[in-house]
């Protein structure tokens, strides 16, 4: 069974006269996108004939003029777990944004709720919680982000899903 694909770049206008594209990376992993790939889009299976990292340019098969490549202006890429965990390998400590999806988030013992999403702002990536139903009756809000730093971010266990955080109850009351 194949899993959910997720949303990893966009493509943007036409650049010169070649065809190229510029390239939005929604993703902390530009290595996936090495010529001779082939990349699953709204448009359907593009395969990428070259790409320029510094400069975020793409250049698809088939699309060599800039009246053919205005087509996939605004086409969004994705890709799924098993290709992300196949061309994207880990460090040590590190997780997949799709591991931490859905986890629940602990302070202690004590449930504060459920990560529904991931934001990044600037440098740091954000996840917005789902307060839990026991907190949110003792009058918290119903939601709130938590920078996923050292600071607040103590351990992760992907298998059981959890996150063990400190201060994040700080937080969660003064959201």
């Amino acid at each position: 069974m194949k899993s959910e694909r997720f949303f990893i770049a966009q493509v943007g206008k036409t650049v010169g006269l070649r065809g190229d594209l510029k390239f939005h990376l929604h993703t902390d992993f530009p290595q996936q996108f090495k010529p001779g790939t082939t990349v699953e889009s709204s448009r359907g299976p593009l395969t990428i004939e070259s790409y320029d990292p510094r400069r975020n340019l793409i250049h698809f098969r088939g699309y060599d003029s800039p009246e053919k490549s205005r087509e996939l202006t605004n086409a969004k890429i994705y890709s799924d777990e098993e290709r992300t965990r196949e061309l994207c390998p880990l460090g040590e400590g590190e997780h997949y944004w799709f591991e931490i999806l859905g986890s629940s988030l602990y302070e202690g013992e004590e449930l504060l709720g459920n990560v529904r999403e991931i934001q990044r702002m600037m440098d740091t990536d954000y996840l917005l919680v789902d307060t839990s139903d026991a907190l949110k009756k003792a009058g918290m809000p119903g939601s709130f982000l938590l920078p996923y730093i050292p600071r607040y971010i103590l351990s992760f266990d992907p298998v059981e899903k959890k996150l063990i955080a400190r201060d994040a109850r700080e937080i969660l009351e003064a959201s």
